[in-house]
């Protein structure tokens, strides 16, 4: 998928963020970026600390994994997944199914 790339400290995500929605989910995908949906207002970074724990959630890692690298007061984020705490190339690979099979959920919104 066009919004994933991986690189030596992980994956990063372009995403773009719809603050105020009725819900968290995955709502598609908007241009070249996955389209999330929160709750959380877009004040005061409620929403980027929800984007964090809802990713941290959908992926099964901890928020510790993820960074916000840029679009901190922006809609459109690039999001970066870490796995250098991770300690096996096994362990690394299910981080990898698990982004696969999170992001293949936003094809069923597509």
């Amino acid at each position: 998928m066009d919004f994933v790339q991986e690189n030596p400290t992980g994956f990063i995500i372009d995403i773009y963020v719809q603050p105020g929605a009725s819900k968290n989910t995955i709502a598609g995908i908007h241009g070249k970026a996955l389209k999330i949906k929160l709750t959380a207002p877009p004040v005061q970074g409620a929403a980027n600390k929800m984007l964090i724990g809802f990713l941290a959630g959908c992926l099964g890692v901890s928020k510790s994994h993820l960074e916000i690298l840029s679009g901190h007061r922006s809609r459109s984020k690039r999001v970066l997944v870490r796995y250098d705490q991770f300690d096996s190339k096994t362990e690394r690979e299910r981080l990898k199914e698990k982004i696969q099979k999170c992001l293949d959920r936003a094809k069923h919104y597509t």
